[in-house]
């Protein structure tokens, strides 16, 4: 969530810098009003659209198991390899941040509320003069002039010479319904009031509604007068910010230096297609950005796909034998060699069948000599390779090269390689723990802030409504990836429910420092048991 509202924040600070270096100047004032309407909803749009053909326009399964994190309403433990660390629930955590958003959100609605009874008691409290398409309002003991829908306010002491240019410059506010710009970005302040760039936009918007209506009001009126209208009255009005106000301190100067400029030539009208790159450039950074539902699904599904050919599930048996033993030995790297033959391009010539054939005819192979041999036999079998088959092949023997990670041959596989988290040089950090030395610190300092941050963030509210009773427990598996995003989040547990809370909460984790190998940045799996303990009411 916090990566979508950097986003959608960015993205409007790049569209408020193209109006105001290139638009803002100009008169082509309703073009600028649907521009100021438009962007701040692209803006809020555009990080959902993950467009696959734009991804790759930027350059571009081995588990650890950690610690079992005990969440519920009972008494917790962490563990952390032989040790156990007590730490005490923190239920309400889960609710801090919803919290001060709703907080917020129902501060800056009550401060609306209050604008608009502010409203309707100077509507009750004065006299009204209904006309065929308004109805204008005379403030008593007031020279302000401002306007709301069809209501248009004037106050008593406004010179009644002024109000006839007044009232003509409201009639545009209330025939280009300007009140329903402004209460939609009053709709938007109140959900995303922590973001400057709405009030900015709101202010923006409120100006421009002053330069239209200046604009039509000076048609059929002289110049000169009408800057007297604007500089002759006291500036009384009122501090409500959906409404179109005459006198407006803050935007008399603007206003008169927009009169006095001549009118935009046709031409500049080109400057709105400035917008076209700049929205393609936010789909290509959104698209190539490994984060959220739709990276996940293609992590999952090339995970799946990878799993459905029996060549890919040989191939993951000789890497998971590698594992296991830790070395290879001299006849076993023969093997990978001939391996590394059949992908790397080379002709493969008789001399070559008859090594694969005298490996697979040996007799007393090691374990891993046999998973290797089994490879041998499934790519005869077969006669060839998918792309995926190829992509998993060069993924193991990544591994196994000498300098494969430097190798520009394995270029194209480096953001699939898995690197066990024993055998990786440097291991993903969490934020705040790259100023630990060594690699058992920084291990215990990510197992620790994982378990406090699903602690704080696991909603144990389910036990109640699930009827939930005793220990649950929930395996998580996923990925910090070469760009230090959590990705490929799976669970399981006998409830669905708390697989789908599991899988929110890890998700919720904070970008990692991705982890390194050979001085590449690799993906690194784990996986998380959550104990889920449910007290007994009467404890």
């Amino acid at each position: 969530m916090l990566h979508y509202i950097i986003q959608t924040i960015v993205f409007q600070l790049f569209f408020l810098i193209i109006y105001d270096v290139f638009l803002k100047k100009e008169t082509f004032f309703n073009w600028n009003r649907i521009y100021l309407l438009i962007t701040p909803i692209l803006a809020l749009i555009i990080p959902f659209i993950k467009v696959a053909m734009l991804r790759n326009i930027l350059p571009k399964n081995y588990t650890i198991t950690l610690p079992e994190v005990f969440v519920g309403n009972a008494q917790i433990a962490l563990a952390y390899d032989n040790e156990i660390t007590p730490i005490a629930l923190e239920q309400h955590n889960f609710w801090s941040w919803e919290l001060l958003f709703f907080s917020g959100m129902t501060v800056v609605t009550l401060i609306f509320v209050f604008k608009v009874f502010r409203l309707i008691k100077l509507i009750l409290k004065n006299p009204q003069l209904k006309k065929e398409k308004y109805t204008v309002v005379h403030l008593l003991n007031s020279s302000s002039a401002f306007s709301f829908f069809n209501f248009i306010f004037l106050g008593e002491q406004i010179n009644i010479k002024d109000k006839k240019a007044i009232l003509k410059h409201e009639m545009v506010h209330v025939t280009q319904k300007h009140s329903i710009d402004l209460l939609f970005f009053e709709g938007l302040k109140i959900v995303f009031w922590f973001n400057p760039l709405i009030y900015i936009y709101h202010r923006k918007i409120q100006a421009l509604h002053e330069f239209i209506a200046d604009a039509e009001a000076l048609k059929n009126q002289d110049k000169t007068q009408y800057y007297q209208n604007l500089l002759s009255q006291v500036f009384g009005t009122k501090n409500i910010s959906f409404i179109n106000p005459f006198f407006k301190q803050s935007l008399i100067k603007k206003r008169i230096i927009m009169l006095q400029k001549s009118k935009s030539k046709r031409i500049n009208l080109l400057k709105y297609g400035l917008l076209l790159p700049l929205i393609l450039g936010m789909l290509v950074l959104t698209s190539c950005l490994q984060t959220g539902n739709a990276q996940e699904k293609t992590s999952i599904s090339k995970k799946e796909s990878f799993n459905d050919s029996p060549l890919i599930i040989k191939i993951n048996a000789v890497r998971h034998q590698i594992q296991r033993q830790g070395n290879v030995s001299n006849d076993e790297e023969k093997g990978l060699a001939l391996l590394f033959k059949i992908i790397n391009g080379e002709e493969l010539d008789k001399a070559f069948i008859d090594d694969v054939q005298m490996f697979i005819s040996s007799s007393n192979k090691t374990d891993l000599e046999k998973k290797i041999a089994k490879v041998f036999e499934q790519i005869q079998s077969q006669g060839n390779l998918s792309k995926e088959e190829e992509i998993a092949l060069k993924s193991l023997l990544i591994l196994t090269s000498e300098d494969g990670f430097n190798d520009p041959f394995f270029s194209d596989v480096l953001e699939f390689v898995e690197i066990p988290f024993k055998v990786v040089d440097q291991v993903p950090l969490y934020p705040g723990c790259d100023s630990l030395a060594t690699k058992n610190e920084r291990t215990r300092c990510l197992s620790h802030n994982v378990a406090v941050h699903v602690n704080r963030n696991f909603n144990t509210k389910l036990a109640d409504s699930l009827g939930l009773k005793g220990r649950q427990r929930i395996n998580v598996m996923f990925k910090i990836s070469n760009t230090g995003e959590i990705v490929d989040v799976r669970s399981k547990s006998d409830s669905p429910a708390l697989e789908k809370e599991a899988e929110r909460v890890i998700k919720t984790l904070p970008k990692m420092i991705p982890g390194k190998h050979k001085g590449k940045t690799v993906n690194v799996p784990y996986s998380l048991p959550i104990i889920f303990q449910i007290a007994d009411k009467n404890d």
